[in-house]
């Protein structure tokens, strides 16, 4: 039937609004920003930097690849590698960006950066009212405007945190076994009681007589 769908649309907003007077479950609409609904879990916005530990630089998860950087499709994000590599928070030496920007007035939410980072260093934040009058200025964030603790992740999306910490802590655990037993091997190499050398056969010329 053509117009069906307007039909059923129009219907769903007229027991909206009718509803509305007899039940509270069909107020639909709230007081914005006096009142605010609940935000889910699965909501998603702009990109934000994750980091563990209390040092948003030494426990930045972000290594620099610039992978994330290569597959945006608006190339709203722009990245620019430290010459050195520098400690994080477990004392490993890894590269950091030392810049890392997201233009969020280009950025089109597609979450591909996310998809496609090897780290869980990069999430989609939940923060809306980022609105400005300065379009070139507030719109533009850098590597401190984008930074949040893990425990920021694990406030606006528990069950992706809690899965994402899971598997580094799988990952870490393994490197970890790796080089203990690595560790063990040398060990025993080096308290190995070492062969003695065969005496040297005797020549014609120092045999006795």
């Amino acid at each position: 039937m053509l117009g069906k769908g307007i039909l059923k649309g129009m219907g769903e907003t007229a027991r909206n609004f009718f509803g509305s007077y007899a039940s509270e479950d069909r107020l639909v609409t709230v007081q914005y920003p006096e009142q605010r609904l609940p935000q889910i879990e699965a909501m998603r916005n702009f990109p934000f930097l994750v980091f563990d530990g209390t040092d948003p630089v030494q426990g930045l998860r972000c290594v620099a690849c610039q992978i994330c950087e290569k597959e945006c499709p608006p190339k709203c994000i722009y990245i620019v590698k430290d010459s050195a590599k520098k400690p994080d928070y477990i004392g490993k030496l890894q590269f950091q960006p030392k810049v890392f920007d997201i233009d969020i007035s280009v950025c089109m939410s597609c979450q591909i950066c996310v998809e496609v980072c090897p780290f869980d260093a990069i999430k989609m934040n939940v923060e809306y009212e980022l609105s400005s009058s300065d379009r070139f200025g507030s719109l533009l964030l850098n590597k401190q405007d984008l930074t949040r603790p893990n425990s920021y992740f694990h406030k606006i999306h528990p069950s992706e945190a809690a899965e994402v910490d899971g598997r580094l802590q799988a990952e870490k655990e393994k490197v970890q076994a790796k080089a203990r037993l690595e560790a063990e091997a040398k060990a025993k190499a080096a308290a190995a009681p070492k062969p003695t050398p065969a005496p040297a056969p005797l020549t014609p010329a120092s045999a006795p007589a």
